[in-house]
């Protein structure tokens, strides 16, 4: 869990499904490079769109919620936020923002991913923002009869920082061999990610967050 290494992604033989649909990925990517250049103005509407649909859906899995009338307001700037959840959903979508305009120019590295959770909890108050866990954040889960157990033990706090940057450089290792499919290389950096579990709130929309970086 503290050392990564995805040339081992390059040996494993994947299911045709898999396959397909990483193929058919791409193909739809090509398509859509496509658009940008015939129909710049209807990519901007939807992808403004796609926005705001991620960042109600990341936030509700969170539960983190507000209405959808509320989301477009805030999101169109014609309103202010009005509770702590709504407080949240607008550092999710600066941080959104953030990597769409500057995708380019945000490296994988841990102070970056500092700074983009700092700006996710900006709006919070949140003294942990931008600060990576103090405490242990065991995953646990409770049963039908009430009881809770352990699920998962995260890496310690401790060994936190150190797991974060062996992550950061084995992803960039990866991809600058480019052995390994783009589209195979970013959910296992997520994963990975996730069971570092890194902050004391906030790794799930992290992590959603990464997939539109990566």
């Amino acid at each position: 869990m503290r050392t990564f290494d995805y040339s081992s992604l390059e040996q494993k033989l994947w299911g045709t499904d898999i396959l397909n649909l990483v193929a058919r990925i791409h193909e739809c990517k090509g398509r859509q490079d496509l658009f940008v250049r015939q129909k710049p103005t209807e990519l901007s509407r939807l992808t403004e769109i796609a926005r705001m649909q991620s960042t109600e859906a990341s936030n509700r899995i969170e539960g983190i919620v507000t209405t959808s009338g509320r989301i477009k307001q805030l999101f169109q700037e014609k309103t202010t936020p009005r509770s702590r959840d709504e407080d949240e959903i607008m550092g999710y979508r600066d941080v959104l923002n953030t990597i769409h305009e500057s995708h380019d120019y945000i490296p994988i590295r841990p102070s970056y991913i500092l700074q983009l959770h700092r700006d996710l909890l900006a709006k919070t108050g949140l003294s942990y923002g931008g600060h990576f866990k103090n405490v242990q954040n065991i995953i646990s889960e409770t049963r039908a009869d009430g009881s809770v157990f352990t699920r998962f033990p995260p890496v310690e706090p401790f060994c936190t920082p150190d797991a974060v940057e062996n992550l950061c450089q084995a992803y960039e290792q990866a991809t600058a061999l480019e052995r390994v499919d783009a589209l195979i290389l970013i959910p296992s950096f997520i994963i990975d990610f996730l069971c570092i579990h890194p902050f004391n709130d906030g790794n799930g929309r992290m992590s959603s967050i990464s997939r539109v970086r990566l």
